[in-house]
């Protein structure tokens, strides 16, 4: 379907769908004004589906009442919740799908990435783990474990769309490609380099640096000197960062692509003062007061960057796409023995298992003009399908890619002319240990969503696990004994899946054989 936004004349045309990757050359700019809407998709790091005063589920929570995020109640109020929305459970995974508009089963960027030709994984005693993409996603050839593919990002760029990154990245390990967002087609980048993580969110620490300026670890935010020792917050230098070049895309006259991805709320768990004793007073502990700091703190710079828009009369033709990179992070694991300072509730586990509190996000999209304020979305959605339809949102409806994208767009769910969950299946891969001792829940597993039911087969093991999620959200009731005519359906569906796109799988150590696909078992 063709919306009045999406038929305006572009300033780049469109990529014809017979042409080569070396063909994407932009036609010759048109003399009319671009009136495409702008686009700023907000992604937030390691973000619970309950870490907010947005409730995502059919019923409020106590998390719900914890946080404040007026924020995101704002742009819930202009928008559409979507309360089914899905990510990998690792940050790599879920970043490379939504730049590449692939599933990590077919990237191959199944685990998390830092140093070049170096492996994440954590050990153990059993399996041996494939030789997945530790080196990440690149635009180029030539770098080993590396999955070659066009970004979405770049065809925004070449179609007329000034492109904007802030934050973080992490996409590619260090000294490759895909370590600098501007080798994706950013024009500006902010911060944005290989680790997935910050060192600290104090400015009185020079956000990892030393007083010479040498990084005391990969996980030093680069590019925010100027903020070092004045009591900035990361969290508040990158919005600020982010609206001084918003001031820049105003001037230029083009519509413009902001992908402001916050290193909040990932570890570790610095408190921002402007919040903390606020939640301390409501009876919470350091930590968890910690925590709900760096929450509001990131629901401000969302309602700074609104309350830009506003001012500056975008607000009417600017999409805005707020959206969880994987699970909060409320999982014990081998690395840490501190107290958990969130849960996932209702959800089960957390970051880095195949069970809902790894991969169900709060996702949230206003498109003025185009979603219905208020309104819920129970249809399931997946992070790659954020590259399709930020390209139909811009009006690119044909392009080729290298890739084959496994995303769908999403946007006749936003307008209501369809449903694309229907008959569709979810699907993720795993063949990795995250940490080197799992706790419960984290473990090497694929696993397929297939309308009310999934199905999540644990490598090692062999077992599977039937879930209704509609009628247990919480995962307490497996019936995969109950069952065994779905369980061999869904293991079929995903066996196949799993082959057609090239996925990988650990093997046994002690007969050196690969594990069996979910429909050998």
């Amino acid at each position: 379907m063709h919306h009045p936004l999406l038929t305006l004349p572009l300033a780049a045309s469109l990529i014809p769908a017979s042409g080569s990757a070396a063909d994407n050359r932009p036609a010759t700019p048109s003399a009319s004004v671009d009136k495409r809407p702008n686009i700023i998709l907000f992604l937030v790091d390691d973000m619970g589906w309950q870490d907010t005063s947005v409730p995502f589920w059919s019923e409020r929570t106590f998390y719900n009442d914890r946080y404040e995020t007026p924020n995101m109640e704002r742009l819930a109020a202009q928008g559409m919740i979507f309360t089914q929305a899905y990510a990998c459970s690792l940050s790599s995974p879920s970043r490379c799908s939504l730049m590449t508009g692939c599933n990590a089963a077919r990237h191959g960027v199944t685990n998390w990435t830092l140093y070049r030709d170096t492996s994440t994984d954590g050990a153990s005693n059993l399996l041996t783990f494939p030789d997945w993409n530790y080196n990440g996603i690149a635009q180029v050839e030539g770098t080993n474990n590396t999955f070659v593919a066009d970004s979405f990002v770049e065809l925004l760029r070449r179609s007329g769309y000034h492109t904007i990154h802030c934050g973080k990245a992490h996409w590619g390990a260090i000294d490759t490609p895909g370590e600098s967002p501007n080798h994706f087609g950013f024009e500006t980048n902010i911060a944005g380099h290989a680790a997935g993580g910050l060192a600290t969110y104090l400015s009185e620490r020079n956000y990892g640096y030393d007083d010479k300026g040498n990084p005391r670890s990969p996980f030093a935010v680069p590019g925010l000197e100027k903020y070092w020792q004045s009591g900035t917050f990361v969290t508040e230098a990158l919005t600020q960062e982010a609206l001084h070049a918003l001031d820049k895309a105003k001037a230029y006259k083009q519509p413009f692509y902001l992908y402001m991805s916050h290193y909040a709320i990932h570890v570790p768990i610095d408190r921002d003062e402007r919040y903390f004793e606020k939640y301390k007073a409501k009876g919470l502990s350091d930590k968890e007061a910690a925590y709900a700091s760096l929450i509001e703190g990131m629901d401000k710079s969302l309602g700074d960057i609104m309350t830009w828009l506003e001012a500056n009369d975008m607000a009417d033709n600017t999409i805005i796409l707020f959206m969880g990179d994987n699970g909060g992070f409320s999982t014990s694991t081998a690395w840490r023995d501190e107290p958990l300072y969130t849960q996932n509730y209702p959800l089960n586990c957390g970051k880095g298992s195949a069970y809902e509190g790894g991969i169900r996000e709060p996702m949230i999209v206003s498109w003025p003009g185009i979603t219905q304020p208020g309104s819920r979305c129970n249809s399931y959605v997946m992070i790659e399908d954020f590259f399709p339809t930020i390209l139909e949102m811009a009006g690119i409806n044909r392009y080729k890619t290298r890739q084959e994208v496994d995303g769908v767009s999403f946007v006749p769910l936003l307008d209501g002319s369809g449903d694309p969950s229907k008959k569709r299946s979810l699907y993720w891969n795993f063949p990795n240990f995250w940490a080197d001792s799992p706790g419960p829940g984290i473990a090497a597993t694929a696993t397929v969503r297939s309308g009310d039911w999934k199905l999540i087969y644990f490598y090692e093991t062999g077992r599977k696990e039937l879930y209704n999620i509609p009628n247990d959200i919480s995962e307490k009731h497996d019936l995969a004994a109950e069952c065994p005519e779905i369980v061999a359906k869904l293991s079929s569906e995903l066996g196949k899946y799993l082959r057609s796109v090239g996925a990988m799988r650990p093997s046994f150590k002690a007969t050196g054989q690969p594990c069996p696909w979910p429909d050998e078992r």
